[in-house]
């Protein structure tokens, strides 16, 4: 990677891009390849990062998130972006003048690229990390293929896990068993989980059993439930700190940004992907984004 020199601070990118996810690389494989000007910002780690199981990425059989992170890296360098590993602080401005923090420096914009995704809260389980995207996964979406045919255990803190759960047995496999996590369920939804023969297990989960395979999980009280694998709770934040004070529309929920069928934020000149943007979120989904913008955004350039 080719670091910035101060002499960046005083050129007018045409584009900065905030996060090397499959959307801000994507958004700067396809601005790169108009041989527009280019910086995009990387910050190692993100929740793609450590994707074990890529398996639904047109055209890739299989990949880690690591190996699409890295190969993605290298196709914008190879199209002439200019990457550096720093934090961005604040992004401040409007469209054709941005002003982004990052490392101390201030650079400049005409648009700006927000795709820093979500970081995710991890439950506080033992030996959790021993199997977590093996055999313990939080999002039904991404990786509930991989409990095919398995016996499985759904954790969940509310009753969104009763739904889930349901979901996964018509989805993936009928061996499922629910785990609700300090929380007394209604009768109603209990006979729900009963009529579709889903055993209710209600007690506090604190150890995952298992040396090189899981078996099981450990209850506060002595209790172990045999599984194979694991769909558990988990939360996820958004990494989206630079942008405050920005006046962005978000959801009802003030958590994700409101964008346009463009990706457009409510700040002109301001695109938004990915996780930090209302809707769903997953690699292929981001990646298209990404390109989305980026080709709105060389049209207003050029004003085709």
């Amino acid at each position: 990677m080719v670091p910035a020199d101060t002499r960046d601070t005083d050129r007018l990118y045409d584009c900065i891009i905030v996060g090397a996810g499959p959307g801000g690389l994507q958004a700067g494989i396809h601005l790169g390849r108009y041989n527009f000007n280019i910086l995009l910002f990387h910050t190692p780690g993100g929740r793609t990062h450590h994707a074990r199981h890529i398996e639904n990425y047109l055209g890739i059989n299989a990949i880690s998130g690591g190996q699409l992170i890295e190969t993605g890296l290298e196709q914008v360098q190879r199209f002439g972006v200019r990457v550096e590993k720093a934090k961005v602080e604040r992004v401040a401005g409007q469209e054709g003048a941005f002003d982004v923090t990052a490392g101390g420096k201030t650079y400049k914009a005409r648009y700006v690229i927000a795709s820093s995704g979500a970081r995710e809260t991890i439950a506080p389980y033992k030996n959790l990390a021993r199997f977590f995207g093996t055999s313990y996964f939080t999002c039904l979406i991404c990786d509930g293929y991989r409990t095919t045919g398995k016996k499985l255990v759904v954790i969940d803190r509310s009753v969104n896990g009763v739904r889930t759960s349901m979901g996964m047995k018509q989805l993936f496999t009928k061996d499922v068993t629910f785990i609700a996590q300090g929380i007394k369920l209604n009768p109603h939804y209990a006979q729900l989980l009963a009529d579709e023969g889903i055993p209710l297990i209600e007690g506090k989960p604190e150890e995952l059993v298992g040396e090189k395979t899981l078996e099981g999980v450990r209850l506060s009280d002595g209790r172990i439930i045999p599984c194979e694998v694991i769909l558990g709770w988990g939360g996820i934040s958004m990494n989206d700190e630079y942008l405050e004070g920005l006046p962005l529309e978000r959801d009802a929920d003030g958590f994700k940004v409101v964008t346009s069928g463009v990706c457009e934020s409510s700040l002109p000149g301001l695109f938004v992907l990915g996780a930090l943007r209302q809707g769903h979120s997953q690699a292929i989904i981001s990646a298209g984004q990404g390109a989305e913008a980026a080709i709105e955004i060389s049209t207003r350039i050029v004003e085709i």
